[in-house]
C-alpha cells in the first residue's frame, strides 16, 4: 500500500518552490519599474515645463560664482583649443530644465569588466538619449597597467568613466540655444568676479599641484607673473584646471615640461623645449677648435700635378674636387 502510495504524493508535489518565488520577485519589481515610468509620464504631461522659468532658473543657477567656475572645461586636439560644458553644468541644466530623468547604472559586473549604461530622458517629450559601454578594472600609468581590486577604485573608476557618458546624454535632450546661453551666463560670471587675490592665486597653485604642474609652468603658460595675471587667463586657467579634473585632457597637453638638470641644483632648471633647441644648436655649430682648411692637407699627391699635396684651400677652387681620390 505504501508502494502505491509513494509515487502518488511524488507525481503532485512541486518540483521546486524557490523558481517560482525568483519568478514572482522579477514579475513584481518588472511592474513596480513600469508604474514608476508611468507615473513619471503623467505627471510631466500634467505638468510641463514653463520653459521662460526655467531658463530664469538655469540664468540663475549659472550666476553662482560656485558652479560658474566648475561649469566650463578646455582641452587641446589638434593643436586647437576646444571647450564645453562639464558634467558639473550639465546637471544643473538638467535640474532646472526639469521633468528629465537621468542617471549612471551598472548592468553587470564580471571577469574584471563593468557594463554601464548611462541614461537622460525628457519624460515630457519622451526625448531619450542612452549609451552603454564597458569599464575595465584596471589602471594606466607610466609604468604600465595594473588590475584594480579595491571596491572603492573600482566604483570611482566607473563613476568617472560614466560621468563622462551622462554629460553627453544630458547634453543630448535639452536644446542647444540654451546649453549656449548657459555657457555665455557662466563666463560673464567669471569675468565680473574673477578674483586675483593673492589668497585665491595661492588656492590655484595649489589646486594644478595636485596635477604635478608647478607655479613655473603656469607663469611660462601666461607669459608674465602669476600676482599680473588678467581675469580672462585665469577664466582660461579654470577651465584648463576642469579639464584635467574631467580627465579631457593632461598637463602636457597645456604646460611645457620642466626637467631638473642637476639634483644639487633645483634652481638649474630649463623647459624641454629649450633644451632641444640648444642641443639641435650644438649640433650643427662649427667647432671654435677646428684647424682652418689652410692647416688641412690631401690624404695623397695631386691626380693632375704628381709629387704636389695641396691644402683644403687651395684644392676648394679646382672643378675636379668634388669626388678627387686625393681626398
Amino acid at each position: 500500500m505504501n508502494g502505491n502510495i509513494a509515487p502518488a504524493i511524488y507525481d503532485a508535489a512541486p518540483v521546486s518552490t524557490v523558481p517560482q518565488n525568483s519568478q514572482a520577485l522579477v514579475e513584481i519589481e518588472q511592474q513596480r519599474a513600469m508604474a514608476e515610468v508611468q507615473s513619471a509620464i503623467v505627471l510631466a504631461k500634467k505638468f510641463r515645463r514653463n520653459q521662460i522659468e526655467a531658463m530664469d532658473r538655469i540664468t540663475t543657477a549659472c550666476q553662482r560664482p560656485g558652479l560658474a567656475e566648475q561649469a566650463v572645461y578646455e582641452y587641446a586636439r589638434g593643436g586647437n583649443a576646444i571647450s564645453g560644458p562639464s558634467i558639473r553644468l550639465a546637471e544643473a541644466l538638467a535640474q532646472n530644465w526639469g521633468n528629465i530623468q537621468f542617471g549612471v547604472k551598472e548592468l553587470d559586473q564580471r571577469n574584471g569588466v563593468s557594463t554601464v549604461q548611462a541614461y537622460a530622458w525628457d519624460m515630457e517629450t519622451n526625448v531619450r538619449q542612452e549609451k552603454t559601454f564597458q569599464v575595465k578594472h584596471e589602471r594606466s600609468t607610466k609604468k604600465g597597467k595594473y588590475a584594480l581590486e579595491d571596491s572603492r577604485d573600482i566604483y570611482e573608476m566607473v563613476a568617472n568613466q560614466g560621468a563622462r557618458r551622462l554629460r553627453a546624454c544630458i547634453l543630448g535632450v535639452i536644446p542647444g540655444d540654451v546649453i549656449d546661453a548657459a555657457v555665455g551666463q557662466c563666463e560673464e560670471t567669471l569675468k565680473a568676479k574673477a578674483d586675483t587675490s593673492p589668497e585665491a592665486l595661492k588656492k590655484l597653485v595649489e589646486a594644478f599641484g595636485n596635477y604635478k604642474v608647478t607655479k613655473e609652468q603656469i607663469e611660462k603658460r601666461i607669459q608674465r607673473r602669476l600676482d599680473t595675471i588678467t581675469p580672462a587667463q585665469l577664466i582660461q586657467l579654470r577651465k584648463i584646471y576642469n579639464s584635467l579634473k574631467d580627465g579631457m585632457s593632461g598637463p602636457a597637453d597645456w604646460f611645457e615640461t620642466v626637467v631638473v638638470t642637476s639634483d644639487d641644483d633645483p634652481h638649474q632648471k630649463t623647459d624641454l623645449k629649450t633644451r632641444l633647441r640648444e642641443k639641435a644648436k650644438e649640433a650643427v655649430a662649427p667647432d671654435p677648435e677646428a684647424a682652418p682648411e689652410e692647416h688641412i692637407y690631401a690624404k695623397t699627391e695631386c691626380p693632375d700635378h704628381p709629387g704636389n699635396t695641396y691644402n683644403a684651400e687651395y684644392c676648394a677652387s679646382c672643378a675636379k674636387r668634388q669626388g678627387c681620390p686625393a681626398w
